[in-house]
Formats: structure tokens, C-alpha cells, sequence
């Protein structure tokens, strides 16, 4: 995360179902719900921040109990009203966040969060990593056309952290929902790099 980024302590939740932004990922959003797009104005005139959280099942009064503890705090990149109110916008993952307390305050789901900054250990084993992720990306990519592979790797040539191309690469290949949450939730970096390697060389 970049240091002249600030976190607000309270966020903006979005409750989807079946959805998992991944840090340093992108999401396209279309915000048509009236809740959303008060939600979405109070970003915009304040941190540009707002978070992504899975719904699990039926969406109940109090989010604690129908979405996961853990979700991904973004900002806006780009946002565009329509001419009904409705809004598209690219929200670009940031940090993994937990949901500590939510909030009762506003017509849109709100909560107050802390980081969960993801550090690879031990250190000494970050370029052996990196090129563990390189060789399962080319075993992913083996499938489809050179424009594809060149594309991936141009945009992850000059990444040189490990947690953070675990990221980038778990947003381009894992569609499956549950495996992207469950990566999502791992806590070690090293069990992601791990589960990865060994799901993208099959």
C-alpha cells in the first residue's frame, strides 16, 4: 500500500454475493441501488474509499451476520454518473481490511476496519517465490494465445514482492468465488503462494 494513502477508520461497505476484490485488483462497478449511490457520493466528496465485502446468503438487518469478516478496502479510479442516476465506476483493490464493528448511521452498510497489511516471510525467500508464481502463471497461460501471456507479463514484470503478485495473479486466474475468498482470507502469504502454484500447475 502506498504510504500517502490514508485509510478512514469507518467505510462505506458494498454487500455482493459471489464477489471477492483481491488488493491491487480491479472491479467494474455499476451502482444503481439508492443506498449505493449515497454510499458512492459520500466517498467521492470525502476519501474516495469504499470497501467490498461478501455477502453469505440472505441479506439480513445486521451485515455480522451475513457477510465475511474480511473484505478489501478500494478506491475509485474513475467514476461516471448516467443520465439516471445510476453511476460506472473502477474500483482498484487497496488492502485487505477486517470488519471490526459496523454501524447503524446511514442507509448504506458502514463499519469501521483495520489493515491487515500482507508481508511475505521469511524475507530471504522472496525472489524464489517470485519465480515459483513466474513458472505457474506460464503453466496457466499455456493455453491461450502469446498476445495474453505477453500482456500478463508486462504487467507484472516490475513487481517485486511477492504478496503482492500472489494478489495480482489470484485476480487474473481464481474465478471460481469460494477459492477466491478463501484466498482472500488466508492469512499467511506463504500458504497463498503455496495453494497458487499448486492449483495454476494443474
Amino acid at each position: 500500500m502506498s504510504s500517502s494513502l490514508v485509510l478512514p477508520e469507518v467505510s462505506g461497505v458494498m454487500l455482493l454475493p459471489e464477489c471477492t476484490l483481491f488488493p491491487h485488483g480491479g472491479l467494474p462497478l455499476h451502482i444503481f441501488e439508492p443506498r449505493y449511490r449515497e454510499m458512492l457520493a459520500d466517498s467521492l466528496e470525502t476519501t474516495c474509499f469504499f470497501c467490498v465485502a461478501r455477502l453469505e446468503g440472505e441479506e439480513t438487518d445486521d451485515p455480522a451476520t451475513c457477510t465475511s469478516s474480511i473484505g478489501t478496502v478500494g478506491l475509485v479510479r474513475a467514476s461516471r454518473e448516467m443520465d439516471d442516476g445510476s453511476s460506472n465506476l473502477l474500483l482498484h483493490g487497496v488492502i485487505r481490511v477486517r470488519f471490526n464493528e459496523w454501524i447503524n448511521d446511514a442507509s448504506y452498510p458502514k463499519a469501521r476496519i483495520s489493515p491487515l497489511p500482507a508481508v511475505f516471510e521469511p524475507e530471504t525467500q522472496s525472489e524464489a517465490a517470485i519465480e515459483a508464481l513466474k513458472e505457474a502463471a506460464e503453466s496457466a497461460l499455456g493455453e491461450f494465445s502469446t498476445e495474453i501471456g505477453d500482456a500478463f507479463y508486462s504487467m507484472t514484470e516490475s513487481i517485486d514482492d511477492p504478496a503482492i503478485l500472489a494478489d495480482v495473479m489470484a485476480q487474473q486466474f481464481i474465478q471460481n468465488p469460494t477459492e477466491r475468498h478463501d484466498l482472500l482470507e488466508m492469512e499467511s502469504v506463504a500458504e497463498r503462494i503455496a495453494w497458487l502454484c499448486s492449483h495454476l500447475s494443474k
